[in-house]
């Protein structure tokens, strides 16, 4: 089935389409496409179109795991999905189009992370626009960091974007960080724009209990996707400065061909202490992983978001993790936080001993999906969206 079957829609109540990855090209913005979906549906008719085949296989970065079935999250009941549109369009887009006419909502809120997507969520919005549906955009980053190496696709994100731009009617941001960034990259007039903070990542702590550990002995955690923004290899260049009394678990999927974390791995003088899990793991082995660990290391060179961050909030685990970017106000509110300058490892190495000092609780988890929505009910308020909105009107913005 490419879409589940309508929900009856309250009265009054804004009706949302919300479009982000699908499970297909599993990644972080899966789940929070997901996540947020089931939070808005608390307060709007709430609908879903993902994004399935996102570009050629044979292209992405985790191919050898595309199309398994990884996630064990759902949407909730209820709401109308449409999995999904393929790179190549045809015929998917122009059913998720029917799909977004049938439905016919007051907003169409686009997930915006990589330039794969920018095709087809163009095609989205000049629809919804001329349904006279205002489009929203939410602001992952402004560019994959992968896409932003290579000159062609950056050059076609700077010179494609500016006609999806053009035809939104506010913005969505996680930090006052990306806002910045946002505002030097496009010029964006008078567009209205809020920042929601990322809601927690709690299905992953739903079903946790600690693992206790060896007497003495504190297990680190580094967890998500090696890239060579994600600063791994100072991570185990500092941890191989600690004692005996520490020990590294690695868990992730190599992209972009950045071997030097596992060389420096298989180099390291701490290696017996290194266990190195080189995949994507499912979710129904994340649990385990943070369940077994007593501090959480992401040593990121930069950020606007992380997946791996909320997920060892929701379990309440001291994290270390660099100043940089959105993480800082991520982080900032969360007691089990330790920040460190990124690509300092002698100073990582001293803040993993600060770490290991507020190990043995659990940390509160300040974020909440109901934060988030009060942010897009603010924007929705904003550009003239409100909880008794009725039938669109074509035309409008």
């Amino acid at each position: 089935m490419p879409a589940s079957q309508p929900a009856d829609r309250g009265p009054g109540r804004p009706r949302i389409v919300v479009v982000g990855s699908g499970w297909h090209f599993l990644s972080g913005i899966s789940y929070y496409t997901c996540r947020l979906s089931n939070a808005l549906h608390e307060r709007y008719d709430v609908s879903a179109i993902l994004m399935r085949r996102l570009l050629p296989s044979r292209l992405y970065p985790g191919r050898d795991r595309v199309g398994q079935p990884l996630s064990d999250l759902r949407y909730a009941e209820g709401l109308p999905v449409f999995d999904g549109v393929d790179w190549w369009g045809v015929p998917s887009l122009a059913r998720a189009i029917a799909f977004l006419r049938a439905r016919r909502p007051d907003v169409l809120v686009l997930q915006w992370w990589t330039g794969a997507v920018l095709h087809s969520y163009l095609a989205l919005a000049v629809a919804a626009r001329r349904l006279g549906i205002r489009v929203v955009l939410e602001f992952h980053e402004v560019q994959d960091t992968g896409e932003l190496r290579r000159r062609w696709a950056a050059r076609y994100v700077r010179g494609a974007i500016r006609p999806l731009l053009n035809r939104t009617a506010g913005v969505v941001v996680h930090s006052a960080f990306d806002r910045d960034v946002l505002a030097s990259a496009y010029d964006l007039g008078a567009v209205p724009s809020e920042i929601a903070l990322h809601g927690p990542f709690d299905h992953h702590a739903a079903r946790s209990e600690r693992v206790p550990g060896p007497d003495g002995v504190c297990r680190l955690l580094y967890f998500g996707t090696i890239r060579p923004y994600k600063g791994l290899e100072d991570l185990i260049e500092a941890f191989g400065t600690l004692g005996p009394e520490y020990h590294l678990t690695v868990v992730g999927e190599t992209w972009e061909g950045w071997t030097l974390p596992a060389a420096r791995i298989e180099a390291s003088p701490a290696r017996e202490r290194i266990t190195f899990v080189n995949r994507y793991v499912p979710d129904s082995e994340v649990n385990a992983y943070f369940a077994a660990a007593d501090a959480v290391v992401l040593p990121y060179r930069r950020s606007s978001a992380s997946g791996p961050l909320h997920i060892a909030m929701s379990h309440g685990l001291p994290v270390v993790v660099t100043s940089v970017g959105g993480l800082v106000e991520a982080a900032g509110p969360y007691s089990g936080t330790v920040f460190a300058a990124p690509g300092d490892p002698a100073e990582l190495a001293a803040r993993i001993g600060e770490a290991a000092a507020l190990a043995g609780r659990r940390h509160a988890d300040p974020s909440s999906w109901e934060r988030t929505a009060e942010a897009y009910a603010r924007l929705f308020e904003r550009i003239g969206i409100g909880q008794t909105t009725s039938l669109s009107t074509p035309g409008a913005r």
